[in-house]
């Protein structure tokens, strides 16, 4: 029921840790707006308490507003979104507009995908969501939409109200006492049900992603593989870490049980894509198209396929000309018998076929070689990500408003006008003198 710190101490393991968007005062005087939360909070802790056999000092759940003033609130976080075992996300509309909340779906889900890969199960979602205010469901991001979680089961007056207006309206006390306590039984379930594993408590909280993007249309993604299969490995490479397509290639076979893009596709879900998943060899003629892009891309080079001269020949059609938009990744797996001893070897191929990506305005390239591990390839996937997004918007093609277009407006001399030949609308409402009018001769 605790993990360790990595200085010895032993650190409770929360039951739950409970993910809401802090509601600001109108004015410093009013009381604080997150006192419901809290005693929502309180509640909820003290079904879970009687449904389990916690011991004593362990505490059933975590909110940040119980961290002290001076206490390192991003340690504290870390340590609490590391080690609990159910992540109960709090909506509101605010919720889905906060970074923070968004900091702290991700870094819990990356945990729930590292524990999917490691066993290939398909058990039941460790994210637990709650309503405090009814969201509507385009307002949804990705993550959140793909949970599917049917809130009606804790009561019609519950999804209809959510948990603010079962505690705010006297009249339905009894519906917020059954909603609360079916909410303590799912995360009692659920916790039960699933061993997830423990999460980096050290991690840089400031450089966790957030996993909502921007409000509006649904952000589309890229993400292709380029590797051997069985069928066209080369000689002194061994059939374990790959399969009957390039799509099932898993170079961390010590560490995850599943192909590395499926892995993949998960981590770049929870940062609110949605994610086309293909092979770059069959998808090359559309990704590699002139023009503007259609999507931000990224891919997972297997350095093994640059020893055949169909992958070497793909990689320099992906470097020939300039397409920042699509990031390359590099995994590799240190633990690889087959990898050391041509290690230099495979380097060496891997930054002449990427020779141009010199610069952060090239694209995104794994940095040292690529990632030697699963966690380092999680660790550098959101970056990768990022960029390529970055890039994609510097270079995507824009759609102006239909219809005739007014010239634009630009400052002249007389006050503010739209070139020759147009008159000039005097500027009011200032005490100066229009620019060269009365000036002094030679000044």
């Amino acid at each position: 029921m605790s993990g360790s710190n990595g200085s010895g101490k032993s650190v409770p393991r929360p039951y739950f840790f409970l993910s809401y968007a802090h509601t600001p005062k109108n004015h410093p005087k009013d009381r604080d707006p997150n006192l419901w939360v809290e005693r929502f909070y309180r509640d909820l802790c003290d079904h879970v308490l009687q449904m389990t056999s916690l011991p004593e000092g362990v505490p059933a759940g975590f909110m940040d507003q119980e961290m002290q003033p001076g206490e390192g609130w991003q340690e504290r976080l870390s340590e609490a979104l590391a080690y609990c075992r159910v992540f109960v996300p709090l909506y509101s509309p605010r919720y889905f507009l906060s970074e923070q909340c968004g900091r702290e779906w991700f870094a819990f889900s990356k945990r729930a995908v590292h524990h999917q890969s490691r066993s290939n199960s398909q058990s039941v979602s460790e994210i637990v969501p709650a309503l405090w205010v009814p969201v509507p469901l385009k307002q949804l991001p990705q993550p959140a939409e793909r949970l599917q979680f049917n809130h009606a089961s804790f009561g019609s007056d519950y999804a209809d109200e959510g948990f603010y207006g079962l505690i705010k309206l006297r009249y339905l006390r009894e519906q917020y006492e059954r909603a609360v306590y079916l909410l303590a039984k799912r995360i009692v379930s659920v916790a039960e049900e699933t061993e997830i594993e423990d999460g980096d408590p050290h991690q840089d909280y400031l450089a966790v992603p957030s996993a909502f993007g921007p409000p509006g249309p649904a952000r589309e993604l890229d993400l292709s593989v380029l590797a051997c299969s069985r069928s066209d490995l080369p000689g002194d490479r061994g059939p374990d870490c790959y399969g009957t397509h390039a799509r099932d290639w898993n170079p961390y076979l010590q560490e995850s049980s599943r192909p590395l893009v499926e892995h993949a596709a998960d981590l770049v879900r929870n940062l609110d894509y949605r994610v086309r998943v293909g092979e770059f060899d069959a998808d090359a003629a559309r990704l590699l198209a002139p023009g503007p892009p259609k999507a931000p891309g990224l891919l997972l080079l297997d350095r093994w396929a640059l020893a055949t001269p169909h992958g070497r020949e793909l990689v320099r059609r992906l470097s020939a000309e300039d397409r920042p938009w699509i990031s390359v990744m590099v995994p590799w797996n240190r633990d690889d018998p087959e990898a050391g001893p041509r290690d230099d070897e495979l380097r060496a191929a891997v930054d002449d076929a990427l020779a141009p990506r010199v610069q952060e305005s090239s694209g995104h390239r794994s940095p040292g070689g690529g990632p030697a591990s699963l966690k380092a390839f999680s660790q550098e996937l959101p970056g990768a990500v990022k960029a390529a997004e970055k890039h994609y918007t510097a270079h995507a093609r824009t759609y102006p408003p239909e219809g005739p277009s007014e010239p634009i407006p630009h400052v002249l001399p007389t006050g503010i006008g739209y070139g020759s030949g147009v008159p000039a609308r005097p500027v009011h409402g200032t005490d100066h003198p229009s620019i060269d009018a009365e000036k002094p001769e030679g000044s």
